[in-house]
């Protein structure tokens, strides 16, 4: 291929544009590294939140309700390592970015495929971090589904990550390991600045969802605990419409003895207190002290016999959560609760009121408030 045209040979083109010996494989390699764990722990950690939330028919029956904390660990690394990614990231593509101005930009079509990859990586991951960045302010202002297009964007860069990794993989081991002889200051520096981003950016948001980092946390959106109240509210009774309970409620519990029970009636049923988290989609977590009866005592007493898969359905007129399905191992479990107070209080409208369930290990979305009904499925 020619050389480049005169009129090319400025700006980023000319000779001697990139003069920072950080722009160079070893650094690449080493940033490459830290990343890639962070995106994998990422994906990983993000599948495992959908299937909890979403799981396919074959998996519904086999979710377990143990650890009571599996779903708020899970989510909790799932937004450190994506938060922690985003400085990794910038710093990355800082690295690499240069070659973005070789020439010729094809030397052929093994070439031409691999350029092709790594703009598929880089499109999915900015795309994947900046969107989940806004899922934990609660802010969608694009026209697409989140939650679906971050599951499928984050195969979508996993699987492209995993084709870089492999194309690059001559690349990546000979530059694997420090070569003594060669130790750049600039690279140091570098590194050093990326990893103190990282850090910072983690200690300063990590406390959403871990306790001891708590004090720390500037600059996560949501802070448990925070005005009094023991846990953030992603929707509130006036965004749901269920403000106004009716004074004659009572809960439905549909099976071969189906029955009605108000709430005077379930107030004087054997109660159960349990500690247990909640956590949500969107990076925070606590745990509470939930009381109200077992779900399992509710389901014995319509005759829904142990093994049985429920539907719940709340007081919302509309919503993606409105109606829930809980498989058999989460109904049954002994601290699986109609709660209905709230750290020794009654339940206030917006935790719930007048009853919701609470379930180890459990998505916050699925863990229904305003309950309504209850049938086996």
């Amino acid at each position: 291929m020619p050389a480049p045209p005169e009129a090319l040979r400025r700006g980023p083109f000319r000779p001697g544009a990139f003069r920072s010996a950080a722009h160079e494989p070893r650094t690449a390699v080493v940033l490459g590294r830290w990343l890639g764990a962070a995106l994998l722990l990422c994906f990983a950690t993000g599948l495992i939140s959908h299937l909890l939330q979403d799981p396919p028919s074959w998996l519904a029956g086999r979710l377990p309700a143990r650890p009571v904390s599996g779903y708020r660990v899970t989510q909790g690394l799932h937004v450190i390592s994506g938060l922690a990614a985003i400085p990794l990231t910038g710093a990355k593509l800082w690295t690499v970015y240069p070659r973005l101005f070789e020439w010729p930009p094809a030397r052929s079509v093994r070439h031409a495929l691999e350029r092709l990859s790594i703009a598929v990586l880089v499109a999915a991951v900015l795309l994947e971090l900046f969107t989940g960045l806004l899922n934990t302010l609660q802010w969608y202002p694009w026209p697409f589904p989140f939650r679906q297009t971050h599951y499928w964007v984050g195969w979508t860069a996993t699987g492209a990550l995993l084709l870089h990794l492999a194309v690059k993989a001559p690349v990546i081991a000979a530059h694997w390991r420090r070569v003594r002889s060669v130790r750049l200051a600039e690279r140091r520096a570098l590194l050093a600045g990326v990893a103190a981003a990282v850090g910072a950016v983690t200690l300063t948001t990590a406390g959403q969802s871990v306790g001891p980092l708590r004090p720390l946390d500037l600059f996560a959106p949501r802070r448990p605990g925070s005005g009094g109240d023991p846990l953030p509210v992603n929707r509130t009774a006036a965004q749901a419409g269920t403000t106004a309970v009716p004074a004659d409620w009572h809960l439905a519990v549909t099976g071969p003895s189906p029955y009605r029970i108000g709430l005077a009636e379930l107030r004087a049923l054997p109660q159960t207190t349990a500690h247990l988290p909640i956590a949500c989609v969107e990076g925070w977590s606590a745990d509470a002290r939930w009381t109200g009866v077992r779900l399992s005592t509710l389901l014995r007493r319509a005759g829904i016999p142990p093994g049985t898969a429920v539907r719940i359905t709340s007081l919302e007129t509309a919503g993606p959560y409105r109606v829930t399905e809980m498989p058999a191992a989460y109904a049954d479990d002994p601290l699986t609760l109609l709660a209905l107070a709230l750290d020794g209080g009654q339940l206030t409208a917006d935790h719930g009121f007048p009853a919701r369930i609470i379930a180890p290990n459990r998505p916050g979305v699925l863990q229904t408030k305003w309950v309504a009904r209850i049938e086996a499925t």
